[in-house]
């Protein structure tokens, strides 16, 4: 369904009023924010920022943050070609090759830390920043452990900030009809979900490479590595993209993709804290370093209040969902399934909810468009009664998120920003059991008890939910 874009809106400057929408229950909390900041106070009240990790999706994060009128002060990379390339967009900014640094010479003078780092450096970083009482934007997924997504969504908490993810189809219009649509019992009672990637597209199922390469000069190879255990530099193997296989440093296609293709019926659906994980189809960790190069997993989630038991399947790697559930998607879809599966297409992504009155389905990564199914049934369908926040500033997805994140800093957005910490975690730590049970045996199925972080039957993949940082990364 086209999405229809509200034009910005003026807004006069008024008190302070962070909203945080608590998604678990379906409504918006309102809680009154701490006294603005020393930074908040300097001249002209102008926020201020320092990012870290500005090359690829971490320099769009820095621009358009800077887009909303917030001074960029501190630019913070390992790569130092990739740091004086964003410095000429910035001259005035500080640079640095280590956060922690940064964060120790500028603290006073920010207001907002922008996360775009590889996901092992995620929480270490944000955690420290949101210890100082700043404002977090931080890319998808939260962290790279569970236990890592529980702590951020407690620290947000505690401290007050305003916080942000950046799986930015949370910012579409179309997501967020889709989520009043399946809320409204349009499609019935629903009891499956089917998600599919076409990731990984960078290296999984292979070992460590044998032999170092000397690190180049302009590359702080230590922060780089940060948490994780240290190892030698390798040519191309990790920085600066193929880092998202390896165990170590990301969280594989399931990490990298399900925070935006599984964020629409998660919201809609309250599925969170699933109490079991099972991998239908798991290669495995290929020599302890990378996760399988393709892989099916189902979750299990009980009832929900009035909601009912509900499974999720989430395929990548070039895995589908079975003809049962693809043949009930439009014609022209099936098409290009069928390409795929013959081997002489573009490898496919979606995702289907099948209610108990038909189905939803988005074709579209960030849930932005919808179908529903079948077409016939839904002709003269109505939409359900808004019941969620339109973002009134007209951009692309990702532009728009910084608007409804900066804007809420500002206290100018009284809705506030919906992928907040207290959602995205809960977002973020279902999704990361699903890397438990690649772990196991394929067909293991790992029971889980979300309260308590730990699976009660397979006590080996515990290990997993959180790990050690090594020495002079602690929080």
């Amino acid at each position: 369904m086209p999405i229809q874009s509200r034009r910005a809106a003026s807004q006069s400057r008024r008190t302070f009023l962070q909203q945080s929408a608590v998604l678990g229950t379906g409504v918006w909390i309102g809680t009154t924010a701490p006294h603005r900041l020393s930074g908040q106070e300097s001249a002209q009240n102008a926020l201020s920022a320092a990012c870290i990790g500005v090359g690829g999706k971490g320099g769009s994060d820095c621009s358009h943050i800077g887009e909303q009128g917030v001074r960029i002060v501190g630019l913070c990379d390992v790569d130092g070609g990739t740091l004086t390339k964003k410095g000429r967009e910035f001259p005035d900014a500080k640079k640095y090759t280590d956060f922690r640094e940064m964060l120790d010479q500028l603290g006073d003078k920010v207001d907002i830390v922008c996360v775009s780092t590889p996901d092992h450096t995620h929480a270490v970083a944000a955690l420290r920043a949101m210890q100082m009482k700043k404002h977090i934007y931080c890319q998808k997924p939260l962290t790279w452990s569970i236990g890592e997504a529980r702590a951020m969504r407690e620290m947000a908490e505690k401290m007050g900030v305003v916080t942000q993810m950046g799986n930015q189809g949370t910012s579409e219009n179309g997501l967020r009809e889709a989520v009043e649509v399946i809320r409204s019992g349009a499609i019935g009672a629903v009891s499956e979900v089917h998600v599919w990637s076409n990731r990984p597209v960078w290296p999984q199922g292979i070992g460590r490479p044998e032999g170092e390469d000397a690190v180049p000069e302009d590359l702080n190879w230590d922060a780089w590595i940060g948490p994780a255990p240290m190892r030698p530099f390798k040519k191309g193997a990790y920085h600066a993209f193929n880092w998202r296989g390896w165990v170590d440093f990301g969280t594989g296609a399931l990490g990298d993709m399900a925070c935006h293709t599984t964020n629409m019926p998660v919201m809609a659906l309250k599925l969170w804290d699933p109490v079991a994980v099972t991998a239908l189809n798991n290669p495995g960790i290929y020599a302890g370093e990378t996760f399988p190069g393709s892989s099916t997993l189902l979750f299990e989630f009980p009832q929900r209040g009035e909601l009912p038991p509900c499974t999720f399947t989430w395929y990548d790697g070039g895995n589908l969902p079975p003809d049962s559930v693809i043949s009930q998607l439009p014609e022209s879809f099936q098409k290009r399934v069928k390409e795929q599966r013959e081997g002489g297409g573009r490898k496919t992504s979606g995702a289907v909810v099948i209610g108990s009155e038909g189905l939803l389905f988005s074709p579209d990564d960030y849930g932005a468009r919808y179908y529903l199914l079948p077409e016939n049934k839904f002709k003269d369908f109505e939409k359900p009664e808004q019941t969620l926040p339109r973002i009134p500033y007209s951009a692309g997805g990702d532009q728009r998120q910084k608007w409804e994140f900066v804007s809420t800093c500002k206290g100018e957005y009284e809705p506030g920003t919906m992928a907040n910490f207290s959602y995205a975690g809960r977002l973020t730590e279902t999704i990361l059991v699903g890397n438990l049970a690649m772990r196991t045996e394929e067909g293991k199925r790992i029971e889980w008890d979300a309260a308590k972080l730990v699976s009660p039957n397979v006590s080996e993949v515990n290990q997993y939910v959180n790990r050690e940082p090594r020495e002079g990364w602690e929080v």
